[in-house]
């Protein structure tokens, strides 16, 4: 089937055109044929294709987007990324939610078995479309802010165990999330980065000039921003301060209103423009009803959707999907055009992934409204 898009914004184009102004209409289009993009120009050059059998669509100055990028998720519909299940319910529960591109997350457990889930996921990885890399969030975490993290098979960073999960994930590696407290000399943030691996402060109780030390010596994401850290301080304004003082760090953040205070959302926004990367941190419930779950090897009750740990109410993850992070980013006021950034290109740059695909490619194009509510085109 041959398709033509016409009269969108694409957000790859529209770089450096403040947000505050008004939007212009969109002159971008694309042409498909079966799902693969075959040509794309602006204006009204898509007529000189001569596709008089194409079904054409008038964008109307909407956003066109490739889907969303997830840098931080843990699962869907039932299923972890820590298991031996078959993941694709958790892919496509978040596909059916406009992901396109999801790195696939692991918590913390023992290194024998976290060393397995790794080196199972790499696999499905090298065999999946959406699936595009890993995160280890753990083991290498502070116990002051563990969260929804096994405290007893928590460890510092020493090279050896890091380098063992390294190689388990065989080339899939995307992010890992360090304490970098627990990180001496900062040997594994340098070793892990001169391997284009994105190393992330988070689930710390670090200063700030410890963290500004990580950032300097490669460290390139803050994991989920004023969650599993110290809070922003007037006198230490700990790492999440030193992760705005970095203008090379993506700033994870968590959009359900659950994780994170509206009036936050919107502050982050304005402090660190085009850094704000939106990420689920969906756990296995996501899609499912209320009801019993585990994460690694905690117990996790989900009651209205929030996912707490059963000992010690901590938050575990979320139930979130990335369209409703948007619509619900866009509601705190954040405007249409960054909160679609920051679930695409942010998180696309900081995981070192294409921005739109290349003639040739394929995609599922979506476009997106003042509101933020996305439709499959």
């Amino acid at each position: 089937m041959r398709q033509i898009i016409h009269s969108a914004r694409r957000l790859d184009r529209l770089q450096g055109v403040p947000a505050s102004l008004p939007a212009p209409v969109g002159n971008e289009w694309i042409a498909l044929n079966d799902g693969v993009l075959e040509a794309e120009g602006r204006g009204a050059t898509w007529r000189s294709l001569g596709w008089a059998d194409a079904a054409v669509l008038d964008a109307a100055g909407r956003l066109l987007t490739a889907g969303w990028v997830d840098q931080h998720c843990h699962g869907a519909a039932a299923v972890d990324f820590d298991g031996e299940a078959d993941y694709s319910p958790a892919v496509q529960a978040q596909r059916a939610h406009g992901t396109r591109s999801l790195v696939a997350s692991l918590v913390t457990n023992p290194l024998d078995v976290e060393a397995a889930a790794a080196s199972r996921l790499a696999a499905a990885v090298k065999a999946s479309d959406t699936l595009v890399g890993i995160h280890l969030e753990g083991p290498f975490l502070d116990h002051g802010h563990k969260g929804a993290h096994a405290p007893q098979h928590l460890r510092p960073a020493a090279l050896a165990d890091v380098q063992r999960l390294y190689d388990a994930c065989d080339g899939e590696l995307k992010q890992i999330t360090l304490a970098p407290e627990h990180d001496e000399g900062l040997a594994a943030t340098r070793w892990l980065s001169e391997r284009g691996v994105a190393v992330a402060v988070g689930h710390t109780s670090c200063t700030r000039d410890v963290a500004m030390a990580a950032f300097d010596a490669g460290a390139s994401v803050l994991t989920h921003a004023f969650n599993g850290m110290p809070g922003l301080h007037h006198r230490e304004p700990g790492p999440l301060g030193a992760a705005l003082d970095s203008p090379h760090v993506t700033l994870e953040l968590i959009a359900d209103l659950v994780h994170v205070a509206p009036t936050l959302i919107r502050t982050l926004f304005a402090a660190a423009p085009g850094r704000v990367a939106l990420i689920t941190d969906a756990m296995s419930a996501t899609g499912c009803s209320d009801g019993e779950y585990m994460l690694g090897e905690l117990a996790v009750d989900v009651l209205d959707g929030v996912a707490r740990l059963r000992e010690g109410g901590s938050i575990a993850g979320s139930t979130l999907t990335m369209d409703e992070a948007v619509l619900r980013t866009v509601g705190c006021g954040v405007p249409v055009q960054d909160a679609v950034a920051a679930a695409t290109l942010t998180p696309a740059r900081a995981m070192s992934l294409p921005l739109f695909p290349a003639v040739g490619g394929r995609i599922d194009p979506f476009l997106v409204d003042q509101t933020g509510a996305a439709t499959a085109a």
